[in-house]
């Protein structure tokens, strides 16, 4: 694909993440038509000079490059295949799944993709969280081809590092044990620091201590002393879709006959606590639900 092909980007899904990203695109130049379900959603992305839309088939018309930050596979299979966008699209189209989807499923809708001739497909989830999509500086986990991977460069690199992850499906594989991994450090630390609290230490004390020694990970460093010791909360990324990415990594250890007791039994705990929290409970708030379960 040629660089001016590549300037018009679609762009389905304008929700927490989804709108900083589609926006950081405009700034960036690109030629960016989106939609959302929610009508807010997309006048955001018309104040930031886009071009909103109120179906996906127009946004497919309008994309050679067709970015996807959407709930689940089922919905990213709908989209592209039930509303007819993959079929809508350019077959030198490439259309990039950055929603967190099932690995499996994933690598069956390329090939099933490939075999109609249809736009090829890669996967690029994120990590990072909305402060990574605000500032540009999320990791993305992008699987398919080298080539074609290589040439979405000046496309992913406005919203974060790329690493090429593999085959198409390894990315989507990699975010789901990523999750599965930060979820299960946020839970153990949430129970040492309440019970260092409740033994009566200094939690600014502890958290420096951890982060300095070998207890330190993600949820030392950002989660706790940012959105829990705050009180606030407001990651911006839900408790459920954690949730859901845990069991896309222990169901996928399952599909290729792995353990995954440790992972298993942190969706248990991780799901009673959705069944206890409120349904939007942001996924910081593990850390609450420790407390109180203590």
């Amino acid at each position: 694909m040629s660089e001016a092909v590549k300037s018009r980007i679609g762009f389905i899904g304008l929700g927490n993440m989804g709108t900083p990203m589609s926006g950081r695109l405009v700034e960036a130049g690109f030629s960016v038509t989106g939609t959302d379900l929610a009508e807010e959603n997309r006048d955001r992305l018309a104040r930031a000079g886009g071009t909103a839309v109120e179906t996906a088939a127009q946004v497919a018309a309008a994309s050679d490059v067709l970015i996807l930050m959407l709930p689940n596979s089922a919905i990213v299979e709908s989209v592209l295949l039930d509303d007819g966008v993959a079929a809508a699209l350019p077959a030198s189209a490439v259309i990039v799944d950055m929603s967190s989807s099932e690995p499996l499923r994933t690598r069956a809708l390329a090939e099933r993709l490939a075999a109609q001739g249809l736009a090829q497909l890669v996967d690029a989830p994120v990590s990072g969280g909305v402060g990574g999509a605000e500032k540009g500086t999320l990791t993305i986990m992008a699987g398919g081809e080298t080539e074609t991977i290589e040439s979405l460069s000046p496309v992913l690199s406005v919203l974060g590092r790329v690493r090429h992850t593999g085959a198409v499906g390894s990315g989507h594989a990699l975010k789901a044990l990523n999750n599965l991994l930060s979820a299960t450090h946020l839970l153990a630390t949430s129970e040492a620091m309440v019970a260092g609290q409740e033994f009566g230490l200094d939690p600014q004390t502890m958290l420096e201590v951890f982060n300095s020694s070998s207890g330190r990970s993600g949820s030392t460093e950002n989660k706790w002393p940012n959105f829990v010791l705050t009180g606030g909360y407001n990651s911006g990324f839900g408790l459920g879709l954690m949730l859901k990415d845990m069991r896309i990594a222990t169901q996928l250890a399952a599909d290729i006959n792995q353990p995954s007791v440790l992972g298993s039994y942190a969706v248990e705990l991780w799901s009673k606590a959705a069944a206890e929290l409120e349904p939007t409970a942001d996924h910081t708030e593990i850390a609450r639900w420790a407390g109180r379960n203590g």
